[in-house]
């Protein structure tokens, strides 16, 4: 089998899970399922930057439970599973007492990156599945038309006899300005569409729609280009091309939802300002 064939199976079986997962599983197995990924994505980020640590298996278990717990903690009006992940966060501290490391402060640090840069997103995306299953469903829709079309205005601009402006090259040598503002219009005239089918309905008040639509498509394009930059940020330190081997030919599962992890977050504070 090609490269290119494992690439696109691989890829349409990652999105056809994602899409029946959120519309029809979007209570305990998509609470559970985002838990996996979570703990999956942790373990990825903790063999990249501090392999063979003791402190790995219990991050892992946190990043795991934290999702979860918060999935619960919003459905039960229970913290009950939340003093859990708390009481997993202060295992983990104290595990350094019995690591032979001389600098427990790194993998501390490593620790608290890990869990608000990786699993707390992956449990802010539990609450706005919670709120809503389409808007969930839109941020990871939206997130694909806009990595789509910024590759293609990219790659079409780079052709250029003056070629493209180039946003962070040290760190993303690809990404260009003309390939984010393309996938940021694509981005935004995809979400007025996702409006029209009423998929925005739990936040749109009368008459801004579109705006909020607008808004919507703006924040998942700004901040899942720069989640996917922050990822590849972290790639080039530890020197990897992939964090995982997660999926054939895509990557790893930070590869696959590095934009997600920084949009989801964003995206809920503006579902909040509207409800609340």
């Amino acid at each position: 089998m090609s490269d290119l064939l494992k690439r696109t199976l691989s890829g349409a079986v990652y999105v056809a899970v994602i899409v029946m997962s959120i519309l029809y599983w979007h209570g305990f197995f998509w609470s559970l399922l985002v838990s996996i990924i979570s703990c999956w994505a942790v373990h990825e980020y903790d063999r990249l930057t501090h392999p063979h640590c003791m402190l790995d298996f219990y991050s892992e278990l946190a990043a795991f439970a934290l999702p979860f717990s918060v999935a619960y903690c919003v459905t039960h009006h229970s913290i009950h599973l939340l003093l859990f992940y708390c009481i997993i966060m202060v295992f983990c501290v104290l595990v350094e007492l019995w690591d032979k490391n001389e600098n427990p402060l790194v993998h501390w640090g490593f620790l608290l990156v890990g869990q608000v840069m990786i699993a707390l997103p992956f449990a802010l995306m539990n609450v706005l599945c919670l709120i809503n299953n389409y808007l969930l469903l839109a941020v990871f829709v939206l997130i694909w038309v806009n990595d789509t079309f910024a590759y293609c205005i990219g790659v079409s601009t780079a052709k250029l006899p003056g070629g493209n402006h180039k946003m962070f090259p040290r760190v993303s040598p690809k990404k260009s300005w003309e390939g984010l503002i393309g996938g940021m219009v694509f981005t935004i005239g995809a979400a007025f569409i996702l409006n029209y089918f009423g998929w925005f309905d739990t936040i749109v008040k009368e008459g801004n729609g579109y705006v909020i639509a607008g808004a919507f498509g703006l924040i998942v394009s700004i901040f899942g280009t720069l989640g996917d930059l922050v990822e590849s940020l972290m790639k080039r330190t530890v020197g990897v091309k992939d964090s995982g081997h997660f999926l054939p030919g895509h990557g790893g599962v930070l590869d696959r939802f590095d934009s997600s992890l920084m949009a989801a977050p964003m995206v809920l504070f503006l579902v909040l300002l509207m409800i609340c």
